[in-house]
């Protein structure tokens, strides 16, 4: 243990010596700001670094072109880190600055900050692996990426593929406001997101209406005919749908349009049950309407997740020996502007660890988000860090959320989460009795009753097209202020932005305005 302690603490000072990389990776990613499945110069970027670190790097993995597996070292165990790198639609935002300014209107960005995992996970794994090497310390590190997170359209298809077979304990890592990680049954939901087409026939609209039958009207009819049902589900459910197809033009009568649903419930039951009585529903909508229901589309699924009861606890010892960032007055003064640019209560950045959650109490889970990392964890032992990069009281998939995921205050945070993500490889590395005793729970605990059941059917694919037309439209204006980390030290600088940039008293915000700003 006298050991392991001494390797704990160079690993905290070799990841705090590798912060300007941290912040360059963090930079770099929010310049990207690519959405689910659409994250091209981000993966290229990742996987040319882990390259050059000496990582081998499988690409295109289970049929996901922005989908990598990089691995390095021998024997157990294998420790699997994985981090989101997908952005949100229409959140471009100037870092720094707590005024809405997009960097390119309409455009999307990191207004979540998935643009900070895989630099928590890549320090921390660098620092490790510096350790592994001089100690002669069998065990293998896999890195991979959260693809199409907010899709919940990416981690279901590693799994099927066998990304995580053969791993020991599965390490994740997701911004938050907070710095802590929790064990059990986590609040919120799973779900399956499934795609309902309709096929009609074409006819104009005013001269002959009686020889179409309309497509649109089976979408509507179905939205409307869920909103009903809505009454006879149970109460913790939870959906939500957009219209993605609509028809081409009034005066002709849709002969395609589809709806897509999130359908969230608490276990695989209830989400297999609900999944059902929305296919009936839209079944009903297709008879009403003359329309033929075609094949549907499962385009992502997330199981409810539990997490390792073992791994979290040693990762909570070790977040409170990293303990929280030390925030500047100008850190506070940022974080409570973007608080009251987002309508909300200016409370400022948290001071203290929140350290370990337990299970959530199932009569008092309502259910809420989801994430696939729950496939994950029904996969294998998983425990989840969150580490402190954002602002806390955001409404959250929201421009705000953006402003501070290139500046100092998500460098610190993102930093302090891969020291403590580090010293959790070191205890699982030299530490065998807890790999044990993290699949003991896994095991005899988590899937004593319940067992993984996929619910992505066996000819479901990834819809690698996703949000294809969006980055086609967006990506050559954002490109112009990618960030160029060999002219800049920071993204701050390359933008002319002077942190913190808070409102004058009239309530705007401005920036230098450098060449990388204009028009």
């Amino acid at each position: 243990m006298t050991r392991l302690a001494r390797l704990k603490d160079e690993a905290a000072r070799d990841v705090e010596g590798r912060a300007t990389l941290v912040q360059r990776i963090v930079d770099q990613l929010f310049s990207y700001g690519e959405l689910g499945f659409q994250e091209v110069e981000t993966s290229r970027y990742l996987v040319t670094l882990l390259r050059k670190e000496g990582f081998s790097v499988d690409t295109g993995v289970a049929g996901i072109p922005t989908a990598w597996v990089a691995r390095w070292g021998r024997g157990r165990p294998v420790l699997a880190l994985g981090s989101d790198i997908d952005a949100i639609p229409q959140a471009s935002q100037v870092p720094g600055i707590a005024c809405r300014m997009p960097l390119v209107e309409g455009a999307p960005g990191h207004g979540e900050g998935h643009n900070s995992g895989q630099a928590v996970n890549i320090a921390a794994a660098l620092a490790v692996k510096r350790i592994m090497e001089r100690e002669r310390l069998p065990g293998t590190l896999v890195l991979w990426p959260g693809v199409a997170e907010e899709q919940l359209a990416g981690k279901p298809h590693l799994v099927r593929a066998g990304v995580f077979k053969g791993v020991d304990v599965a390490l994740f890592s997701h911004v938050g406001t907070e710095f802590s990680t929790s064990w059990g049954l986590s609040y919120g939901s799973g779900l399956v997101s499934v795609l309902y087409a309709f096929q009609g026939v074409a006819a104009h609209s005013a001269g002959r209406p009686w020889a179409g039958r309309s497509a649109l009207d089976a979408v509507e009819l179905m939205d409307i005919g869920w909103n009903f049902r809505r009454e006879h589900l149970p109460l913790k459910h939870r959906s939500h749908s957009v219209i993605v197809d609509g028809g081409d033009q009034p005066n002709v009568v849709p002969q395609t349009a589809s709806t897509w649903y999130y359908l969230r419930e608490l276990d695989y039951k209830g989400i297999v049950d609900l999944w059902a009585v929305a296919d009936s529903v839209a079944q009903g909508a297709a008879l009403m309407t003359g329309t033929t229901l075609l094949p549907t589309r499962v385009l992502g699924a997330a199981w409810p997740r539990h997490f390792n009861r073992p791994a979290a606890q040693a990762m909570a010892a070790n977040i409170g020996k990293v303990g929280m960032p030390a925030w500047t007055p100008d850190d506070q003064a940022f974080a409570r502007a973007i608080q009251r640019a987002a309508g909300q209560a200016d409370s400022g950045l948290q001071t203290k660890v929140d350290s370990l959650d337990g299970p959530v109490d199932p009569a008092r889970n309502l259910g809420g988000p989801s994430d696939d990392i729950g496939d994950v964890s029904w996969s294998v032992p998983t425990a989840v860090l969150y580490y402190p990069a954002n602002v806390q009281g955001l409404p959250g998939h929201h421009w705000s959320s953006a402003m501070a995921m290139a500046t100092p205050l998500a460098h610190k945070g993102s930093v302090a989460g891969a020291k403590a993500q580090a010293m959790t490889m070191l205890d699982l590395l030299l530490r065998p009795a807890l790999v044990d005793s993290a699949w003991r729970y896994f095991r005899d605990v988590q899937t004593r009753t319940v067992k993984y059941q996929p619910l992505l059917r066996p000819d479901d694919r990834p819809p690698v097209e996703l949000n294809r037309d969006i980055l086609e439209r967006y990506r050559p204006a954002m490109r112009r202020y990618y960030y160029d980390s060999d002219k800049y030290p920071s993204y701050l600088e390359q933008l002319g932005v002077e942190y913190p940039g808070l409102p004058d008293s009239s309530g705007a915000c401005a920036t230098r305005g450098g060449p990388s700003r204009r028009p």
